[in-house]
C-alpha cells in the first residue's frame, strides 16, 4: 500500500511535472517571445499578488528571522566550498575549465543561490502548507534575492569580462516588485476583505503558481546545451546535497524543527536559480556551464526531493 507520504509526493510530482511538461511543449510550439511575455506577467503581477495573498494565511510567530539567516549561511557555505573546489581543480589541471575566470564565476554563483521562488514556492506550499509559507518567503526575499543580485553581482563583475554596470544590475533588485509586495503584504496581511474578494485573491495566487511552473518549462525548452556536465555536477553536489545536509542537521540546535525545518532545508536544496543565467549573460561568464547547471539541477531536484523528506521528515 502506498503511504500517505508517497501519495503526497506523487501528487506533487504530477503537479510539478504537469506544469513543466506543458511549459516545454508550449515553449517549443509558441513564438520565442511567449516565455518573455509570461515571465513579465509573473514578475510584475502574478508573483507579487501571490506573495500578498499567501502572507495573509502565514504564521509569522516564532523564530522566523532564522529563515533569512539560514539562507545567508547556505550562500556563504556554498560559495566557500565552491571556491575550495576551484582552487583544488585549478591546481590539479591548470589548463582545465576551472582555470577560466568566467567559468569560476559561474561555478560560484550556481553553488550559492537556488530557484527558491518559482520552484520553491509551489513545493513548500504543497509539502509544508501555507501556514509555514512565510519561512520560504523570508528565505527567498531576504536571502536569495539579495544573494543573487547583491553578492552575485559582485562576483560576476569580479570574474566576468563584460561591461555591464554593476550598480545598474544591483539596482534591479530594489526595483523587484516581489520585494515591494513582500513589504506591502506584511502591512495589510491582517486587513479584513470580503469573502468573495479573498477567494478571488487566493485563486489568482494559486493560478500564478501554476503559471510559474509552466514558465519554468518554457525557459527550459530554450536551453540547447548540456555541456560542462562534470563541473556542473560538482556545483550541484555542493548546492543541492552538501549545504542542505550540513546546515539542515544544525537547525534543530537553534530550536527549528518540524515544518519550518523542512521548509528551510527544501529551499536550501533548490536547483540553481535562473539568475545564474541572467548574470552569466550580463557579465560574459561561462554560459554553457550556467545552462547545464540550471537544466541538470531542475531535473535532479525531482530525484533528490524524496531523500530530504526521508531524512528530515514531514
Amino acid at each position: 500500500m502506498i503511504s500517505s507520504l508517497g501519495i503526497q509526493l506523487l501528487n506533487l510530482y504530477f503537479k510539478l511535472a504537469g506544469g513543466v511538461v506543458l511549459g516545454l511543449v508550449l515553449g517549443w510550439k509558441l513564438p520565442e517571445v511567449a516565455p518573455a511575455y509570461l515571465g513579465k506577467f509573473l514578475f510584475w503581477i502574478g508573483v507579487p499578488v501571490g506573495i500578498v495573498a499567501f502572507l495573509r494565511g502565514a504564521d509569522l510567530s516564532g523564530s522566523i528571522w532564522i529563515a533569512p539567516a539560514a539562507a545567508w549561511a547556505a550562500i556563504i557555505l556554498g560559495a566557500g566550498l565552491a571556491w575550495a573546489w576551484i582552487e583544488i581543480e585549478s591546481k590539479r589541471n591548470p589548463s582545465g575549465l576551472m582555470s577560466s575566470k568566467p567559468a569560476q564565476g559561474t561555478f560560484l554563483i550556481a553553488a550559492m543561490v537556488g530557484n527558491t521562488g518559482y520552484l520553491g514556492y509551489p513545493v513548500i506550499l504543497a509539502l509544508v502548507g501555507d501556514k509555514y509559507f512565510a519561512w520560504a518567503l523570508f528565505y527567498d526575499m531576504l536571502g536569495t534575492l539579495f544573494g543573487a543580485y547583491g553578492l552575485g553581482v559582485v562576483l560576476a563583475a569580479r570574474f566576468g569580462i563584460g561591461t555591464q554596470n554593476s550598480w545598474q544590475l544591483a539596482f534591479v533588485m530594489l526595483q523587484n516588485p516581489a520585494l515591494w509586495a513582500f513589504g506591502f503584504g506584511l502591512i495589510v496581511r491582517n486587513v479584513a476583505l470580503p469573502v468573495l474578494a479573498e477567494e478571488i485573491l487566493q485563486a489568482f495566487a494559486w493560478g500564478s503558481l501554476a503559471l510559474a511552473l509552466v514558465h519554468i518549462g518554457m525557459r527550459l525548452s530554450r536551453l540547447s546545451s548540456w555541456g560542462s556536465l562534470q563541473p556542473a555536477a560538482m556545483s550541484l553536489g555542493i548546492k543541492m546535497l552538501i549545504v542542505p545536509l550540513v546546515l539542515g542537521a544544525g537547525l534543530p540546535f537553534l530550536g527549528i524543527t518540524g515544518p519550518p525545518h523542512l521548509a528551510i532545508v527544501l529551499q536550501m536544496a533548490m536547483p540553481p536559480a535562473f539568475a545564474t543565467l541572467v548574470l552569466a549573460e550580463a557579465y560574459n561568464l561561462d554560459r554553457d556551464l550556467a545552462v547545464t547547471a540550471v537544466a541538470a539541477g531542475s531535473v535532479g531536484f525531482l530525484l533528490i526531493l524524496p531523500v530530504w523528506l526521508w531524512i528530515f521528515g514531514l
